[in-house]
């Protein structure tokens, strides 16, 4: 087991150390990811849906970035997908 955590950090390290600015990026988005979905959660039935969405969309595009710096096609196409989806929902959601 102590081998599995050291192994992890040093993945972890070394992600960093190969590009730090994508790194930040990702942190970034993980934890907006993580404040969104908590408020989500303690706010039902009423979420701050005007607050979040766009926080939710932005962390997306980080995300989306930081797939494409990392060449992963996958990633990047959900990513791009869910902010395409979403900014539809955030723009019916202000114009209704």
């Amino acid at each position: 087991m102590n081998n599995i955590l050291l192994n992890i950090f040093d993945w972890i390290r070394n992600d960093y150390r190969t590009y730090p600015l994508r790194f930040a990026v990702e942190l970034l988005a993980w934890s907006t990811s993580i404040f969104c979905s908590v408020t989500m959660a303690a706010t039902v039935p009423n979420p701050p849906l005007i607050a979040l969405y766009p926080i939710w969309i932005s962390g997306c595009a980080m995300y989306a970035w930081a797939s494409y710096s990392r060449k992963s096609f996958g990633m990047l196409a959900n990513y791009l997908l869910l902010v395409s989806i979403d900014l539809v929902g955030l723009s019916r959601m202000l114009t209704q």
